[in-house]
């Protein structure tokens, strides 16, 4: 049933209520039913009837709201999954494309390389698309399974330390902090040439804490490009999660990564 559906009744339904009783009280009931009997009795049908008809709507609304909360979960699943299946395919395409020209060069050494991060491109694709938000598993151990693969792949040595309260992010935001995740380690290991990485996500006062950090050798404010180290993918799903970013990196002191959003 519709809102709108929900709406007219909501007006109708009182009064045709007591618009039918008056109309059955003074044309059968008149002398059956004294006046102040009727007026009592009107009350409570209306109390009883607005009682019945409220909480059976709001069940409806309550209803009808889950629905589409699970409908936007999952539409925010879907569209990573797509974002994740178009960024493999062009990001193979292009080390095939490199590969291929480093093999007629005779750039072997190049080659192994690019074939190393094929290998790692496309094992971190296996694991975000079978990866679901919606299963019977934690977003910490979701984190910490993959960040376990990522370290697996990468050589870097990774501290995680997730202090959040169960359920604190609904399945699309977690989607959106997971990207966030995945982007900056991903950068982690393409650039920072780091040998230990850290990640903490904790509550702070009026809000939640995201911080990820690495001992590569960083870079200048005059180096760092609107295209680099993947900010551009950063900065959108940091908006979509209505928080704050901070970069902050120097020469041969590593790169620090702050989000920070407000309380839901």
């Amino acid at each position: 049933m519709s809102f709108r559906t929900l709406k007219i009744i909501s007006i109708l339904l009182p009064p045709l209520l007591i618009g039918s009783f008056e109309l059955i009280r003074h044309s059968v009931l008149l002398h059956n039913l004294s006046m102040e009997t009727g007026n009592y009795l009107i009350i409570l049908l209306t109390l009883v009837i607005s009682y019945v008809f409220t909480t059976w709507m709001f069940k409806m609304m309550e209803e009808k709201n889950h629905r589409l909360a699970t409908e936007r979960e999952m539409r925010a699943v879907y569209e990573e999954r797509e974002r994740l299946a178009k960024e493999l395919h062009d990001n193979i395409a292009q080390t095939l494309f490199l590969l291929k020209v480093n093999l007629k060069k005779g750039k072997i050494n190049e080659a192994s390389g690019l074939v190393n991060s094929i290998d790692a491109n496309v094992r971190q694709a296996i694991y975000n698309l079978r990866v679901n938000p919606l299963e019977m598993i934690s977003f910490p151990k979701r984190v910490e399974n993959w960040l376990n693969e990522w370290s697996t792949v990468s050589g870097i040595e990774t501290k995680v330390t997730i202090q959040l309260s169960e359920g604190y992010f609904n399945p699309s935001e977690e989607v959106q902090i997971f990207g966030i995740i995945q982007e900056a380690f991903t950068n982690i290991r393409k650039h920072s040439g780091a040998q230990t990485a850290v990640l903490l996500v904790q509550m702070i006062p009026h809000g939640w804490e995201m911080k990820i950090e690495d001992d590569g050798k960083g870079f200048s404010k005059n180096d760092r490009r609107p295209s680099q180290y993947g900010l551009i993918m950063l900065k959108e799903r940091v908006e979509k999660m209505d928080a704050m970013l901070d970069i902050f990196s120097e020469i041969n002191k590593g790169t620090k990564i702050t989000v920070k959003g407000n309380d839901k």
